[in-house]
């Protein structure tokens, strides 16, 4: 009995001694974490930190090409603590850009910054790293690449309501791979409404138009619009069986915003396709 309760006692002080997340620090923001993917630098505690199921970053490669990632978003601030000594922000894009290739990482551009991806079992970890000239304060921006779980699904008949009041409809739910014209799977649910749309009023016939938002060359918008058009246009004949007679593709790249293209919100809701009714 005296051997159990010395062995519960000892169990007790040892489960007091551990911190309740291992790893954490007591100066981290409330809340906050490590990605799971990489440590932070010796003597560094979290200081900002957001964390979101859904959103957008973008990346840059050596030759500065954007690309826009979606899925698990984390965006972590690292502070230096008091009475440590700063390790320059070349030692911090050192440790991280080796720490990337070790594990098999790509390294897309290295300078006083850093964009990098990890591919892992399937899955995509892009990460943007940033830090001071010192080195005493550092960012990490992180993508979890995943595809968006659509929720929110396309009305038939809400869009009809709309083409009837005002002659248009615009439509959310059409996905593009980045600055291409291939439709993503997720698109379905959208593309299966504008069919039932379609079907629903037989006599019906539209412009399927394309938009962009004002990122690039104009020519270039102009022409991925038309094409991101003819795209829709190919899925709603070929794979719901929607006579070709009734569409017409048209691409209008950025002449036609809803939004300012100053904010990535105005961006979003300018890259869009539209139903217009074809009299």
């Amino acid at each position: 009995m005296k051997l159990s309760i010395s062995i519960l006692v000892f169990l007790a002080l040892f489960l007091i001694a551990i911190p309740a997340a291992i790893g954490a620090d007591p100066d981290d923001y409330e809340g906050s974490k490590d990605h799971p993917l990489l440590t932070r630098m010796p003597g560094f505690y979290i200081y900002g930190y957001e964390e979101s199921e859904y959103d957008s970053a973008e990346f840059f490669d050596s030759k500065d090409q954007k690309y826009v990632i979606e899925g698990h978003k984390y965006e972590i601030k690292y502070q230096l603590k008091e009475g440590q000594k700063a390790p320059g922000q070349l030692n911090v894009v050192k440790n991280y850009t080796n720490a990337i290739r070790k594990i098999g990482g790509e390294i897309l551009s290295e300078h006083d910054d850093a964009n990098m991806k990890v591919v892992t079992g399937g899955s995509e970890t892009w990460i943007y790293l940033w830090a001071d000239s010192y080195g005493e304060t550092y960012s990490l921006t992180i993508i979890d690449k995943k595809a968006l779980e659509q929720q929110v699904v396309a009305d038939p008949k809400a869009m009809a309501d709309d083409i009837m009041a005002t002659g248009h409809v615009a439509v959310y739910g059409i996905y593009f791979d980045t600055d291409k014209a291939t439709i993503k799977p997720e698109s379905d649910p959208t593309l299966k409404a504008v069919a039932q749309l379609l079907k629903n009023n037989p006599t019906l016939k539209v412009f399927i138009v394309g938009h962009t938002d004002m990122t690039g060359k104009l020519d270039h918008n102009m022409d991925l619009s038309l094409k991101r058009a003819e795209a829709v246009v190919k899925e709603l004949t070929g794979k719901y069986g929607i006579d070709a007679s009734r569409l017409k593709a048209k691409g209008v790249g950025p002449l036609c915003p809803v939004a300012s293209n100053k904010t990535e919100d105005g961006k979003a809701k300018n890259r869009r396709v539209e139903i217009v009714e074809m009299l």
